[in-house]
């Protein structure tokens, strides 16, 4: 098979198709549907999911939960992006501008002073903070860049699943953001938790999609969820956040019965990768050329993909986080 190219996955978006802002309810979105067997594309409401699922179906679902994690120096002039809490006082940052933050060098936020210990090879800067800092008081959302805006308070109900409960993303599992309780109520579903990283935000630069080296995020899964998996018909995974993990230990596991487990995933999928555990996928539509575009790509091929998004664009679906979604079946 020829080496697939980052520009393989590439296709035209106008802009006024990025949601900026959620659709009115969480159930109001639409689901382009893929059917691989038929090689079929349809068009559906996310409220008719059920339709598309049998009873010995099992949803896993992502239930990390969004943290404020954008900071700004009191005097704003710089910002801050928290990429892991080491401790309560010991932060590692995304920082900008970097030039103004050498080791030794300190930043103060919310009154609360902080110093420059360490760059490690990523570019993070690791700094220690004299006392806690008031996040609620302090803190933002680290919306994505394409909203093109500030976070508002709508989007801390919003830019959140009904069902988040362990606390540590930077960003939002989006495909989850279209279920509400009363549609998840009547739907064999389980959880398990990956903690979304910055590292989701990264563009691929490598030419070759091979080339690229994938960001690791935490995850989870218990006992109960790991026996309901291993026990399913058919497993539809809830966002690409879910398929990495359980991909990840099929990979650990060599195909065997899952278990509980905690670690770190750096998994990267794309074609010709086969996926071992999850059967059928629901996801939002991604970025032009993002590794969440090739992740997609191993479930239905890059054509039948690269076709869905042609049609999702002229039927004017909304794209990203508080976008549409695709069900691949």
């Amino acid at each position: 098979m020829t080496d697939l190219r980052t520009d393989d996955f590439d296709f035209e978006l106008p802009e006024e198709l990025i949601a900026s802002r959620p659709a009115e309810r969480r159930d109001d979105s639409r689901m382009l549907v893929i059917n691989r067997a038929e090689q079929s594309i349809t068009h559906a409401a996310f409220k008719d999911l059920n339709s598309f699922l049998s009873p010995s179906d099992l949803l896993v679902l992502n239930n990390t939960r969004v943290v404020r994690s954008r900071y700004f120096s009191d005097d704003q002039k710089i910002e801050l992006v928290r990429v892991a809490k080491e401790s309560a006082t010991l932060w590692r940052c995304m920082v900008r501008p970097g030039k103004r933050m050498k080791i030794g060098r300190e930043v103060t936020v919310g009154g609360i002073t902080g110093v420059v210990t360490k760059i490690d090879e990523e570019g993070y800067r690791l700094i220690q903070w004299d006392k806690e800092i008031d996040e609620e008081k302090c803190g933002q959302l680290a919306l994505p860049h394409y909203m093109q805006r500030e976070a508002e308070d709508a989007d801390f109900e919003r830019y959140q699943t009904v069902y988040a409960q362990e606390e540590g993303a930077i960003a939002a599992p989006t495909a989850g953001l279209h279920f509400t309780p009363e549609l998840l109520a009547n739907i064999n579903h389980t959880f398990l938790t990956l903690h979304v990283g910055v590292g989701t935000f990264r563009p691929v630069k490598a030419d070759f999609v091979k080339d690229h080296e994938m960001h690791a995020e935490q995850f989870a899964l218990n006992e109960q969820a790991a026996q309901k998996i291993n026990g399913a018909a058919r497993v539809v995974g809830v966002g690409t956040t879910v398929t990495r993990v359980l991909e990840h230990l099929a990979s650990v596991h060599n195909k065997g019965a899952l278990t509980a487990t905690q670690g770190a995933t750096d998994i990267f999928l794309y074609p010709p990768y086969q996926p071992q555990i999850v059967d059928a996928l629901l996801t939002n539509f991604h970025l032009p050329k993002s590794t969440l575009m090739m992740l997609v790509s191993t479930f239905a091929g890059r054509e039948l993909i690269m076709e869905a998004y042609r049609q999702a664009v002229a039927e004017q679906y909304r794209f990203f986080s508080y976008g549409d979604c695709m069900l691949i079946l």
